[in-house]
């Protein structure tokens, strides 16, 4: 199994996991999520990064009964990691009949103990606040069917190993117990041999070498993408490359676009049978075609060990596949790039990519165009002096060269000229720094036809709140229930802060960043524009 929609689960539960536009399975998912649903319980070894939290929370959710109480609990070592469990857990349950209730330390119990009164199915919690809901016993275990301990290496590490036991010892026998660790250390297979019955042990290795893969991104458009691609490959003269995309539409587009400009690429992603598969990888490990385009399914179970970089043509929808597709390159002792491709209104998700790798992601310019055609000259004659001219042809080639009295010149030119027909000299130049600033950027508000508004009515509603000029407010876009206009990226920051929650045409409205894709404008929430 691969994909999410192979699993036996609810079609409610399988929504959710589509609304968190999740597709293909990381390897600890596809490894663990089939074996948990038969309720076995398991020890598993991943690293952070490797997608965890969805491995033990599909499982508990599928079983949940929203007719009986406390049903799941989850232990995590910090706050921190209760809140992140706890929201990724909400999120794929949307459209499931389940409460979820975070406990941990550090704010007032009074509020804690009104959520449990509601009767959650699931607790995420932390030790020291878990043990106090228990001899308060304001928390009772005893009817509870599965139990997880996640970072369980790291809460050892903490001094939680009394906590451990003292819960662990108020957990029925005859549950679901699943413990997961960065490493198995002794005290990990003490606890496991003590508490879990028969465990099904899956280890998976990280597939970062953090010291040989160097993380760069380039702050971008939409529409340069593409172009960026050919500056990157033809400036450092790459061999092999892998461009990561969310979708499998976005895959082809970009194969299509490349293909277009005469550069060898194939797509791989998960609508394509196993024997197209292994034909694209073929070629791919070949040289035969040297730009791979693919979907995260093809993150797993490579067996590719010199792709000179790895481009993230998207930011992943999840930090967790970040890693399985970096770990692409840098491999068998030798060193690796990855390249991001950043939108301005995604850069706050660099500091995200940063703690999970634990490593820096520098800015990376990309070359001119001038650069990039002095580069590709340059590597078109040395790369051809560098090769053993065959004896069989020497003598022709000689031959016909005085006979025709060619100029060499121009037989130099015209060849390199013909090397170099798939750059495009009219594109223009990608700097988005120089360009920040006269740039627009679109905003969503929920204002719409329903409402009784039209064009002149967000245009009069930015200049009287925003003190906008009417030239300044652009592609104005009215639906039913809401609407989008373009702004100046400049005050766009602005135009929030003065119309965002503000009460007009009888109602409170809303104006967010939106963000382009290939099937319209889609709003990116939470988006601060102080900390993109």
């Amino acid at each position: 199994m691969e994909k999410f929609t192979d699993l036996p689960i609810s079609p409610k539960l399988l929504q959710g996991i589509i609304k968190k536009k999740y597709e293909e399975m990381t390897l600890v998912q596809a490894r663990v999520i089939p074996l948990a649903l038969t309720k076995v319980d398991v020890l598993v070894e991943a690293p952070t990064g490797t997608g965890k939290t969805m491995a033990f929370a599909i499982p508990i959710l599928e079983k949940i009964d929203a007719t009986k109480k406390l049903q799941a609990v989850i232990l995590a070592p910090t706050r921190e990691l209760v809140l992140q469990i706890t929201k990724e857990l909400k999120e794929v349950a949307r459209f499931l009949d389940v409460k979820i209730v975070a406990i941990y330390g550090g704010e007032p119990i009074e509020r804690q103990l009104k959520e449990l009164k509601t009767n959650p199915q699931i607790i995420v919690a932390t030790p020291g606040r878990l043990i106090d809901h228990l001899q308060r016993q304001t928390i009772k275990l005893e009817k509870i069917n599965t139990f997880v301990l996640d970072e369980a290496d790291e809460m050892l590490n903490m001094g939680f190993k009394e906590d451990i036991d003292f819960i662990l010892t108020n957990v029925p026998q005859n549950i679901q117990t699943m413990l997961f660790s960065a490493t198995i250390s002794k005290e990990i297979e003490e606890i496991a041999k003590t508490y879990l019955k028969n465990p099904t042990t899956i280890k998976i290795k990280s597939e970062l070498a953090k010291p040989k893969i160097t993380q760069k991104y380039v702050l971008i458009e939409e529409k340069n993408k593409v172009e960026a691609i050919k500056r990157i490959v033809d400036f450092y003269n790459f061999k092999l490359v892998m461009v990561f995309c969310n979708t499998k539409k976005i895959v082809d587009e970009v194969t299509n676009a490349l293909l277009t400009s005469g550069y060898q690429a194939e797509a791989l992603h998960g609508d394509m049978k196993q024997s197209q598969r292994e034909q694209v990888m073929k070629r791919f490990r070949s040289g035969f075609v040297n730009i791979l385009v693919a979907s995260d399914v093809a993150a797993r179970g490579l067996d590719i060990d010199d792709v000179d970089v790895v481009i993230n043509f998207d930011v992943p929808f999840d930090d967790e596949y970040y890693v399985h597709r970096i770990g692409r390159t840098g491999r068998a002792n030798r060193s690796g790039l990855a390249v991001t491709f950043v939108m301005k209104n995604e850069k706050y998700r660099l500091k995200y990519l940063e703690k999970i790798t634990k490593s820096q992601i520098e800015l990376l310019r990309l070359p001119t165009l001038s650069e990039v055609l002095n580069a590709r000259v340059n590597h078109i004659i040395f790369g051809s002096l560098a090769e053993t001219v065959n004896p069989k042809y020497e003598k022709i080639i000689r031959k016909i060269l005085l006979e025709n009295e060619i100029d060499k010149d121009k037989l130099i030119t015209n060849l390199l000229s013909s090397k170099l027909n798939n750059i495009d000299l009219n594109t223009e130049v990608i700097d988005l720094k120089e360009k920040a600033e006269s740039e627009n950027i679109r905003l969503f508000i929920t204002l719409g036809k329903k409402d009784n508004i039209s064009e002149g009515k967000i245009r009069d509603l930015l200049i009287r709140k925003a003190n906008l000029r009417s030239k300044e407010i652009n592609n104005i876009d009215v639906y039913d229930k809401f609407s989008f206009f373009d702004v100046p990226s400049k005050i766009a920051q602005t135009v929030i802060k003065k119309v965002h929650n503000t009460k007009e045409f009888g109602k409170k409205i809303s104006v967010e960043v939106a963000s382009k894709k290939k099937r319209g404008w889609v709003v990116w929430k939470n988006i601060s524009l102080q900390n993109p």
